[in-house]
């Protein structure tokens, strides 16, 4: 079992940007000497209410503190972006990281991200597809020409690789039935959501490996999960400390419509407890102990990426938080 630690970088309006990434430091040093294997963190853009360092810049700082864990961006919104610029950037952290970038993909949800860039959300999926295409080109190939629907590149000898062959491990974010079973066609790990009850991650699993077995896919080595986590001595205690800034969070998130991309008819705008059940990992350090066993057993989840820090949440919570998972809960499941 792998665990991450995922860098919030969304803070509320007012507070001060170089003090937040200041703290990231801080929190991503105490997570390498607390035995974490990963930090990460997200991509989006316009995000009010809050405001929002973009990925890149800032995992490119925090790979200096990172020591031998892996840096990840979970994830990049690629349909706004350009393959080329992409293909360098990327190639440019796994040097800065030694060769230890994961590089996360996925779609978006937002209209704002998709009118802002000009790219019609109509053709989110098209450029995703051709947009890795391009990229693990200009990533393996000695010479590259590429004429599709969306992406032009003339006849060119890349020479700005990655340092891991072929390349870096790509993720897939999905939460719709049809984006998951996506991923599992085109053969690569599925990220799985943080938004997610458990037993509807067990039935998208289910989908996702009939997939995989049905397009001729083996099961990716790496089966990653994100999750929510506010960690305490007892499960009262880290219910009312998450709750002011975890409940915005997703109050938030239903504002953007992530709710919607989830099947069936998930909603996130109801009490918190009734929110909070099987999605959010909420307890003590024996309650957390149990439910990392619990994924592993029953979901097969061999990469736990938790959240553990929200907008508005004070450093020191999170700080408290790390020595928690220290002292009582890595030693016990990495042993």
């Amino acid at each position: 079992m792998k665990l991450g630690f995922f860098v919030t970088n969304q803070y509320l309006p007012g507070e001060s940007m170089p003090q937040k990434i200041q703290e990231s430091v801080e929190q991503v040093r105490a997570a390498r000497q607390a035995g974490f294997d990963l930090i990460c963190t997200g991509q989006h853009y316009l995000a009010a209410p809050y405001q929002m360092t973009t990925s890149l810049p800032l995992l490119a700082r925090l790979a200096a503190e990172a020591g031998d864990m892996q840096v990840a961006a979970t994830v990049i919104l690629v349909p706004l972006h350009n393959p080329v610029e992409l293909a360098e950037s990327v190639a440019t952290m796994d040097a800065i990281c030694g060769g230890r970038f994961i590089f996360g993909v996925g779609l978006g949800y937002r209209d704002e991200e998709y009118i802002s860039f000009g790219v019609p959300r109509s053709e989110r999926v098209g450029r995703l597809r051709e947009a890795l295409q391009v990229i693990k080109l200009l990533w393996t190939e000695e010479e590259v020409e590429f004429r599709g629907r969306y992406y032009q590149v003339p006849r060119v000898k890349p020479a700005t690789r990655p340092v891991q062959r072929p390349h870096p491990p790509i993720w897939v974010a999905a939460n719709s039935e049809a984006a998951i079973l996506r991923s599992a066609r085109w053969g690569y790990p599925w990220l799985i959501n943080p938004h997610a009850t458990v037993p509807m991650v067990a039935g998208q699993l289910s989908g996702y490996h009939a997939a995989l077995q049905q397009a001729g896919h083996p099961l990716p080595q790496v089966l990653p999960m994100m999750r929510e986590l506010y960690l305490a001595q007892d499960r009262e205690t880290a219910y009312l400390e998450s709750r002011p800034y975890l409940a915005g969070k997703y109050e938030a998130y239903a504002a953007w419509g992530q709710d919607r991309a989830l099947p069936g008819n998930e909603s996130f705008t109801i009490p918190y407890q009734e929110l909070a059940r099987d999605r959010f990992l909420l307890g003590s350090p024996d309650d957390t102990v149990r439910e990392i066993e619990r994924y592993q057993e029953t979901l097969g989840i061999n990469c736990l990426i938790f959240r553990m820090q929200w907008p508005g949440m004070e450093h020191r919570q999170v700080m408290r938080q790390i020595e928690l998972m220290a002292r009582e809960v890595i030693p016990r499941v990495k042993d």
